[in-house]
């Protein structure tokens, strides 16, 4: 959208030398020159002083240098919501993937989807399972992620009108046992079998209905060893099998880690699992609730 000499006329005066400027922009020296004497010829303007002292901008050359800066920042600008209008004209839903939130369940939904709704176009956007970026993907939903699938409750909606979330179904916490473990070879586990066991549970705050099950654990089944932990991620998984000990989980996350197993337990805790998205979605994200319901509701 822009002569792209501009760039290279930009970077020497920044740099202040040609053979600087062309270092920076990977290019020869001489093809520096060179462009800046076409892009001179072609505006009829002298833009740079060549002394032995280096280059020194011209009154034209500085006046060009602040509209120039202008026009790149503007073109890129403005193909940026190109690329948004023309991302929403094709309904591009961007769904977030990190070790904690699989797309699986979405992904298995997707040719019926497009029966519902063919113009829906999906692109996964990778994100690493951090505190920090989970908060902020939660509170800016819609700008590079539009929609998370994954475990949520009225406890992670502490950015109140930041986030919702449309729940889909009731996960049951389960346990995800090292393949190591004794408990590995059961099928279902009874709170008897847990005593004397070392549980990781996550810290509280992160969720009401784990917090429920923490308490009735402590009070009824003081035999059972609970654990702290700050954040689901990978590396908690790697360090239970690697203990021998037990983590909390739910079945949706059977497949993150090939060493350990997810077993439902004997108790009536569950957490919801659905879509989280921007409190004001965009269009093409609500034709995307709308149809994920619709496959839903016909089973």
């Amino acid at each position: 959208m822009y002569n792209p000499k501009l760039i290279t006329f930009m970077k020497a005066a920044e740099e202040g030398s040609f053979s600087k400027a062309a270092e920076a922009l990977f290019i020869s020296a001489p093809a520096v020159i060179k462009q800046i004497n076409l892009l001179e010829a072609r505006l009829n303007l002298r833009l740079f002083e060549r002394t032995h002292r280096g280059l020194q901008l011209t009154k034209a050359g500085e006046s060009l240098y602040r509209d120039a800066a202008y026009l790149v920042q503007y073109s890129k600008a403005a193909v940026e919501r190109a690329r948004k209008a023309m991302q929403e004209t094709q309904q591009l839903i961007r769904i977030g993937i990190s070790v904690m939130t699989p797309t699986n369940f979405l992904l298995s939904l997707w040719p019926k989807l497009q029966e519902v709704s063919p113009d829906l176009q999906f692109q996964l956007v990778s994100f690493e399972n951090t505190p920090e970026n989970a908060r902020e993907i939660l509170t800016h939903l819609g700008a590079n992620i539009d929609v998370v699938a994954g475990v949520f409750d009225e406890s992670m909606f502490h950015l109140q009108g930041k986030c919702e979330g449309m729940e889909l179904r009731r996960e049951p916490f389960c346990m995800a046992v090292p393949l190591s473990h004794p408990l590995a070879a059961k099928e279902r586990l009874t709170l008897s079998e847990l005593e004397d066991e070392t549980i990781n549970i996550i810290q509280p705050g992160w969720s009401k209905v784990m917090d429920d099950l923490r308490k009735d654990l402590v009070m009824n089944h003081p035999d059972i060893h609970l654990k702290e932990f700050p954040f689901y991620n990978i590396d908690m998984f790697n360090r239970c099998v690697n203990e021998g000990s037990l983590l909390i989980g739910v079945p949706e996350w059977k497949d993150i880690h090939p060493l350990m197993r997810m077993i439902p337990v004997e108790w009536d805790y569950a957490i919801p699992f659905g879509i989280l998205h921007a409190p004001q979605p965009s269009a093409a994200v609500s034709r995307f609730l709308y149809a994920v319901r619709k496959v839903l509701s016909k089973g």
